[in-house]
Formats: C-alpha cells, structure tokens, sequence
C-alpha cells in the first residue's frame, strides 16, 4: 500500500479515540477494581490471571486466556494483520486469516470490533504464559548438546511480548491498558526502588517506550498541607503519573496533561488525556 499524508486535523481525532496506559502497582492495591471506573459497555478485560472475583459485580465483559497462543491469536484479531511481517509468520495476513476462520461463528470477532477499550489484566501473568510457550521451542534448547538453554529462553520471551504488544498498541481506534504488578526491590545498601515485575528484563525495559502512558497506582496519605506521601500502609489509592515524581515511581505522561498524581478512575483520567469534555 502506498504512503499518505495524515493531516493535522486527522491526527488530532486519531489521538481522541485511543491511548496506551501501562499501570503497576503492588498485589492487592486494586488494579483491577479500576474496571469499575470505566464504561462496561466500551470494555472488554482479557483476563489473563483469572481474577475477576474483585469485580463480579462488574457488568462488562471478560475473556478467560490461559495460553499465550490464545492471547497472540486474539491479538491479530483486534489488530488485524501486520503488512510488515513475513507472510508465513505470526500477526501476518495469513494468521489473521487463520484466526478468523477459527472464530468464524462464535462472535468473538464481531464482539471485539464493537469494544474501544482492551484492559490486559496481567501483563505479568502475559509475561508468565510467554515463558511457559518460549521453554517448549527450538530457541530454547542447545543446538550443541541439545539441553535446555535458558538464555535463549528469555530472548525468545522479550521478542515475543514486544511484539505482541505493539501490535495491540497499534490497533486502530483501541485505547489498551495494561496492568502488572510493582515490585518494590531493597538492595544490600538498603536503597529502594520501584520497578515493573516481568519474566526476563526486555519487556520490562522496552515497554515504557512503547505506550502512551506509564503509571504507578499506590497508597498514600495526605500531610496537614494536603501533599501525597506515599504509604504502604495506608488506605487512600492514588495514580502517580509523571516521570521525576518525589516517590521514585516508575511514570511517563506522554500527553502533558496530567498531575504529578490523579484519582483512581480511568474514565476521568481516559478524558483528560484526551481532552474530551466532562
């Protein structure tokens, strides 16, 4: 297909209808009971972790996935094919094909064009199902000895993710969301630091590049001013959004327009980002 030009005024829409959010934070802080915030008619949870229980009383719609093929092939599904890649590989022409005659009659494809927003709940069991795929393939064994090679294990695993997560992110009209879990790491000089928790280090340092939007969710309290401190032991839940933040956060504000940190609700926070009216 030939290039084209795209307009100001064509990007500006583009940008209103879509997003990419990553959003981190420990276990049990409510990452998924942030579905509640968003509109259940416009969302669909692929569920990767079988944990909805936190929101049964949610009225959108979830699909179980228990294998990485499952979420690879739901993937070109929303995304349509890559004219990029080669014609035999994943995401081509032909796997988006293939993927569609598997669906054929179920729905499943119809009822994804129908949805604006992707909630990926976890990219860290993402990471988990793709090390489980990536231990069973060639790559993964010596061609000396023929012994499992854990090294090519992992670079199997970044390449698989990476990829698969840029074709979700680019899929026309989507807004995806991400979510895993935050891994607070003390080293031996008692130094603390917040960091994504991943299979293999590849995803965790090249997904900050590929989304719109890195934000850590946390608890905080508020001092007599009123200022945010990050406690882990308190109730209040804030999304922190900016990179340079005061609590070391893992954080990206692509568009600019988002405080240092913001409430918890990802329909408020969808329409600031892209400016829509309340």
């Amino acid at each position: 297909m030939a290039v084209r030009i795209i307009t100001a005024d064509e990007r500006l829409s583009a940008a209103g209808n879509k997003t990419s959010v990553a959003i981190f934070g420990q276990p049990g802080v409510g990452k998924t009971s942030l579905l509640r915030t968003l509109p259940p008619a416009q969302t669909v949870c692929l569920d990767l972790e079988a944990g909805m229980k936190s929101v049964q009383d949610w009225s959108g719609a979830s699909i179980p996935v228990r294998s990485f093929g499952d979420f690879r092939d739901l993937v070109v599904l929303i995304g349509g094919p890559d004219p990029a890649v080669d014609p035999n590989a994943f995401y081509s022409a032909q796997h988006h094909q293939h993927v569609r005659s598997l669906y054929a009659g179920s729905g499943v494809e119809e009822f994804l064009a129908t949805m604006p927003v992707i909630f990926v709940d976890s990219i860290t069991d993402l990471t988990r199902q793709v090390m489980a795929f990536a231990k069973q393939q060639p790559e993964a064994f010596s061609d000396r000895t023929g012994k499992p090679d854990i090294r090519g294990a992992y670079g199997l695993l970044g390449r698989e993710v990476i990829q698969a997560l840029k074709h979700l992110q680019h899929a026309p009209g989507k807004t995806v969301i991400f979510v895993g879990v935050l891994e607070k790491i003390t080293d031996e000089f008692n130094a603390t630091t917040w960091q994504p928790q991943m299979e293999g280090s590849k995803a965790g340092r090249e997904l900050p590049g590929i989304v719109d939007q890195v934000i850590s969710m946390h608890l905080f309290a508020a001092d007599a001013e009123g200022n945010w401190l990050l406690d882990e032991k308190a109730t209040e839940r804030r999304l922190v959004c900016r990179s340079g933040n005061p609590y070391g956060l893992p954080a990206k504000d692509r568009s600019g327009r988002l405080e240092m940190t913001e409430a918890p609700d990802l329909g408020a926070l969808l329409a600031k980002i892209n400016r829509i009216p309340a």
